[in-house]
């Protein structure tokens, strides 16, 4: 283990292949910038902010492996024919919401919500304009901020 900052990145693998995308546009800001990083894989954006707070909890526990100074939430929700992507686009983004704010910790939001997979594909395209990337710099922009009201750990 190293003493390098570290950022959870959590992917919701529902869309393999644009998660795979969006994970590139948020690695490569992240080495970059020299943080490190872990994975961690969830079936789906329902998922997301549930592993998001257990890491949470883990730190405040003293049972994680280690602590993360940010975390980056990554995945696609593409409207279907029911109400589904309504109930969980709301829901995921409300709890995402929900923690950054009441747990003060840097979050970057990295969940598309699409009408179709076309729209997801383009917006994970790592040649045009990569919203995987554009979370990972959202997440350093409030890590950085942290640092500056001296709220980070380190």
């Amino acid at each position: 283990m190293t003493d390098k900052p570290c950022v959870l990145i959590v992917e919701a693998r529902f869309y393999d292949e644009i998660a795979d995308n969006l994970t590139l546009g948020v690695t490569s800001v992240l080495d970059k910038a020299g943080i490190g990083y872990e994975r961690m894989a969830v079936p789906g954006v329902f998922e997301v902010p549930a592993a998001i707070r257990f890491a949470i909890r883990a730190m405040e526990t003293h049972s994680a492996t280690r602590d993360y100074v940010g975390f980056i939430a990554l995945g696609a929700v593409i409207r279907g024919e029911t109400d589904h992507y309504d109930h969980i686009c709301r829901e995921a983004t409300h709890a995402l919401m929900d923690i950054a704010v009441h747990q003060s910790v840097a979050l970057g939001f990295g969940i598309l919500t699409c009408e179709n997979k076309q729209q997801a594909e383009a917006r994970a395209d790592v040649t045009r304009g990569n919203k995987g990337a554009d979370a990972a710099l959202a997440c350093l922009r409030m890590m950085e901020l942290k640092k500056e009201l001296r709220l980070a750990q380190r």
